[in-house]
This record gives structure tokens, C-alpha cells and sequence, in this order.
């Protein structure tokens, strides 16, 4: 095409697709080109600003590596990530929420009533709950994979203090449905702002933090996979979190247990723990594939 102006060009990147491109390829690639090409547009974007979008992705590759996931973050703080979590969205189970930089696969198994907090000084937070369908049944086998922050508000691999699966675990639920695990209280943290995402956040007058939240990947035979994390009602970020994560249904209570309450049995730490404690009883519901 030799008479390429700003007016066909989009129409013109569209007919160069050839006839093998997969409809769903043409589609999302399409679409995305004809918003990019509409964007630069309407902002008159000029050529100093298009080098600093460059010199931003370039940026944000550099700093990624394989514990550092800077595109993810982007998504996070855009927003584009709970988009596409709201956009899959089934009213029938737990909602879904972002999965975040920090995940680490390969979780080592967790018993039921198993121990996350292990020699950090923080006191007990007991969480347990059922996994069941929409119908309230309990899903037998289901596979929870569980992390969170350490005290100091830092993930493990962000933390050269902690082992590898720190505060990681993955569980399988019985034919109750019933998961079990002791740690300590998440706290509230503020994602990395040290790279092109900070600058983001900066430049726009934002915050970089995060409400306190337990993770969850919970998977089961027959169901949609979930990712999602549970957050509490009194968190000071709750209402303002840089990652858009939260949901009214992902909110939850921690109760204060007294001194000597702990059970006496079907925990790690049963037998060990005298002082007052923290509760939390939140059930995670699957929709069928």
C-alpha cells in the first residue's frame, strides 16, 4: 500500500493479515491495533512521548526476571488484571482476584492443620474453611495452593531472610471439604516501586499499597480453577488498593480467640499454643467447568 495516511492506516494493518490468521487472533489483534491507533490519535501523540513509551517497556523488560514480574505489575496497577477477572466473573462461586507478581509453583505439601508460621515471631492466626459447590456440597480432593506475606510485609522471593517456600503450601481438602492451616496475620505492603511501575504511581499521584490478604489457588476435577485472596474488614487499604483486587465477597472477619482456646487436637501446633489468637473461617465456592 503506497497512499498510507493516518486516517486508513488501522484499515490498512487489517488487510495485511493473511488468510491463515486464526479468527480469534484477527480479532483480539485487530481490535487492540484499532484502540492503539485510535489512542495515538486522539492524544496527537508526539514523537518524544512515543520514545518514552519505548524507553517504559524496555524498562520494565529489563528489571523482570524470573522473581520479578514488572509486566504483571503494570496490569495489576492499570487495572487490566481485575478487568479480566470481572470480566470471567461466574455469580456463583467466590470471586476471582488477581494472582499477582509472587507466586511461586511447586508449593510443598501442606497437612491438614498444617503449619505456615513456623519460627517467626507473630501471633497464631487459625484459618480453615470448606470448599463446595454452588449447591453448598462439599468437593472432595479439591487442591488448595495458599501464600501469603511474611511479618515484615515481604513475599520470599522478595526476602533473601526467608527459604524459598516461606508461608507457602498446598493442601488437599477430604471428603469434608474442610481446609485447615495455622500462620500469621498478613499485613498490609506496598508492591515494588523501585522500577517503571513506580514511576507510574508516582506520576500519578498514587500510593503503592496494598491491603493485608491471604492467597488462594484452589483447583478440583470438574470445576473452574480459582485464584483469589481473602482480605480483612478492618484493613486501613481495603477501600484503596493500588491492584483494584478487591471484592465485597472476598471480605472477611478476624476473630479474637482467647487465651487457652486453641484446639486441644487436629493441629500442628495443638498442644503449643496458650496465648490469645486470631480466627478466620472463610469458604471458597467452585463452578463447574
Amino acid at each position: 500500500m503506497r497512499n498510507v495516511t493516518k486516517d486508513n492506516i488501522t484499515d490498512v494493518f487489517m488487510s495485511y493479515m493473511g488468510p491463515q490468521t486464526p479468527p480469534r487472533l484477527q480479532e483480539v489483534l485487530g481490535s487492540l491495533v484499532k484502540h492503539l491507533h485510535d489512542f495515538a490519535r486522539e492524544v496527537n501523540l508526539t514523537h518524544d512521548e512515543w520514545n518514552k513509551g519505548i524507553a517504559f517497556l524496555e524498562a520494565a523488560a529489563e528489571i523482570s526476571d524470573e522473581e520479578r514480574h514488572e509486566f504483571v505489575l503494570l496490569s495489576d496497577v492499570l487495572g487490566l488484571s481485575s478487568l479480566v477477572d470481572l470480566l470471567h466473573a461466574d455469580p456463583n462461586g467466590t470471586s476471582s482476584s488477581v494472582l499477582g507478581p509472587f507466586h511461586i509453583s511447586g508449593s510443598p505439601d501442606l497437612a491438614q492443620g498444617g503449619d505456615l508460621r513456623k519460627s517467626f515471631d507473630a501471633p497464631v492466626l487459625l484459618a480453615e474453611g470448606c470448599v463446595k459447590d454452588p449447591d453448598g456440597n462439599p468437593i472432595a480432593g479439591a487442591t488448595l495452593d495458599i501464600w501469603q506475606t511474611a511479618p515484615n510485609g515481604l513475599y520470599s522471593s522478595q526476602d533473601p531472610e526467608q527459604t524459598t517456600y516461606s508461608f507457602h503450601g498446598l493442601q488437599t481438602v477430604g471428603a469434608d471439604g474442610r481446609y485447615a492451616f495455622t500462620s500469621v496475620r498478613p499485613v498490609e505492603y506496598t508492591v515494588p516501586s523501585d522500577g517503571p511501575v513506580g514511576d507510574i504511581l508516582r506520576a500519578c499521584g498514587r500510593h503503592p499499597w496494598r491491603p493485608s490478604h491471604l492467597h488462594f489457588v484452589v483447583e478440583a476435577e470438574g470445576y473452574r480453577p480459582l485464584v483469589t485472596e481473602v482480605f480483612p474488614e478492618d484493613d486501613p487499604y481495603l477501600d484503596q488498593d493500588t491492584v483494584f483486587g478487591v471484592r465485597e465477597d472476598l471480605v472477611m472477619q478476624y476473630q479474637n480467640m482467647p487465651a487457652g482456646s486453641f484446639p486441644k487436637s487436629g493441629f500442628e501446633l495443638s498442644g503449643s499454643v496458650d496465648d490469645a489468637f486470631l480466627k478466620v473461617d472463610f469458604d471458597l465456592t467452585l463452578v463447574p467447568a
